[in-house]
């Protein structure tokens, strides 16, 4: 698979103040996107993906790539930390219903983790839209829902 100009950018970026098990989780990411954003994909269909984010105090969910437009609601509130693609950490405090929606342009994307500082469970919904510039990533099978029996 060939890089596209912002994986090379990404490439490039200092992530020395990172943890090595982070930096080499990052590494992996890169080489094998993560196309999870989520704890649970909860829906989807030929538009959109629904998913959760459940973390509870010190749990942090992995290095993911969101290449779709989206948006996010925190529905618990929290405190958490990100490391970015671009070798940023970033500390953030969220409100109960804040909402963020998110754009790509072709070939851009956002990989990053997220890990609940606070001292309680920290909850996130997520909506993809997969009619976006970007296709989707194929998600691993063991991901979607399975049907009822």
């Amino acid at each position: 698979m060939a890089l596209t100009m912002l994986d090379k950018a990404a490439e490039r970026k200092d992530t020395s103040q990172w943890s090595p098990e982070i930096a080499a989780e990052f590494e992996r990411e890169r080489k094998n996107p993560n196309p999870c954003v989520g704890s649970q994909l909860l829906s989807e269909n030929e538009r959109t993906r629904v998913w959760i984010i459940r973390l509870a105090p010190g749990e942090r969910i992995g290095f993911h790539r969101h290449v779709l437009d989206y948006f996010w609601t925190s529905v618990s509130g929290g405190r958490g930390r990100q490391h970015v693609h671009d070798g940023s950490t970033v500390e953030y405090t969220y409100e109960p219903g804040e909402t963020r929606h998110e754009t790509y342009g072709a070939g851009e994307f956002k990989v990053h983790d997220l890990e609940n500082l606070g001292d309680r469970e920290m909850v996130f919904m997520t909506v993809e839209f997969k009619q976006s510039t970007n296709k989707p990533l194929p998600l691993p099978a063991h991901v979607r829902p399975q049907a009822a029996a």
